[in-house]
């Protein structure tokens, strides 16, 4: 079962007892526990019936007793605990101690008058542990992944009529080209455009430029496409328009490694018949950078990207020495990468 599938069960009057939230998309997982709570609490009851609590300060214990106690003036309550690192393989930073064994013996018996919801930002849980295994036939776990290329642009059509507007399908693409692909943040520049066009009209391309702030992950994507294209002279602008926004140097040297190693290791899986989606979990990046860096990636040789990456780590040791100066040391490499560019264009394999 999905999201989307946990939803619909909500119509036909089915609210299960424990829902596992976990994934790496935190707003589409906020959007839905928003709307689990309008669909299984009255609005009028909501703030006796819904306890939130975060599992970095409180224990565990503390929301699985809360959940226990019967609800005041409301049929049903929703207890939502954020933050279950200890579903997860990975370090628990959290400052309390959690009982396990109280969730253990709660998915056994959970209370008929409680929604309980666990929510944890990791796109894998621990399936080694006994907890996991019992909460994966106990409880609904719902994995919470970034939205692909294909989805995307549908979740933006949805958002813009949930504000009453529309949005051109050429106005979608330059979104995405100038924010990515992080919810959040599209979901922010989308309010913006939505109040800028007023309820009724569309949101164009046009709209779209003049307002939406592009991230510096972005502008990285654009400087190496634009690179890629053959255009180093307005990669240089983008470069020093970076600058003047204070944007520090070894950062954008970061930056700029990784989107090159994403497009070399989109390029070499590709090769090895991986899919997409499967090009994005290898690499653990966002499915439309992933997107993004395979068809900048067709523009170069797989020597040349391995030949920069080379270049970019040997520059990041120079810069960080004093060896350099650091805007100097990346303008002299974007416009060797210029020239790289344009000897790629005699055929990338």
């Amino acid at each position: 079962m999905d999201y989307k599938q946990a939803a619909r069960e909500w119509s036909q009057g089915t609210v299960r007892p424990i829902y596992i939230l976990h994934g790496s998309e935190s707003y589409v997982m906020g959007e839905w526990i928003d709307l689990l709570v309008s669909t299984a609490i009255d609005p009028d009851t909501k703030d006796f019936a819904l306890s939130k609590y975060d599992l970095g300060e409180t224990p565990l214990e503390t929301a699985i007793e809360d959940a226990e106690t019967i609800p005041f003036l409301s049929p049903r309550k929703i207890v939502i605990a954020s933050g279950a690192y200890f579903l997860t393989g990975g370090r628990d930073p959290s400052r309390a101690e959690h009982n396990v064994d109280a969730l253990q013996s709660y998915a056994a018996a959970p209370a008929d008058h409680a929604v309980l919801v666990l929510t944890v930002p990791s796109d894998k849980l621990d399936e080694r542990k006994k907890i996991v295994k019992t909460l994966k036939s106990a409880a609904v776990v719902l994995p919470f992944a970034p939205l692909g290329p294909a989805e995307l642009p549908q979740w933006i059509a949805k958002k813009a009529a949930g504000w009453g507007v529309k949005i051109e399908a050429d106005a979608i693409d330059a979104l995405l080209a100038r924010v990515g692909g992080s919810c959040a943040t599209i979901a922010s520049e989308m309010e913006k455009l939505s109040l800028y066009v007023g309820k009724g009209n569309a949101i164009a391309s046009e709209h779209v430029e003049a307002l939406a702030v592009r991230t510096s992950e972005q502008n990285v994507f654009l400087l190496v496409e634009e690179l890629a294209k053959l255009r180093p002279e307005r990669a240089m602008t983008i470069f020093h328009d970076l600058l003047k926004e204070k944007e520090e140097p070894i950062k954008l040297l970061s930056l700029i490694a990784r989107q090159f190693r994403m497009m070399l290791g989109a390029k070499e899986l590709a090769k090895q018949g991986f899919s997409g989606p499967q090009i994005a979990s290898q690499l653990g990046a966002h499915p439309y950078a992933v997107k993004i860096a395979g068809e900048q990636a067709k523009r170069f040789r797989t020597e040349t990207l391995e030949r920069l990456m080379k270049e970019l780590a040997d520059l990041d040791v120079a810069m960080k020495s004093g060896g350099i100066d650091k805007a100097l040391g990346l303008e002299l490499f974007i416009l060797r990468l210029g020239a790289a560019a344009n000897a790629a264009s005699a055929g990338a394999r």
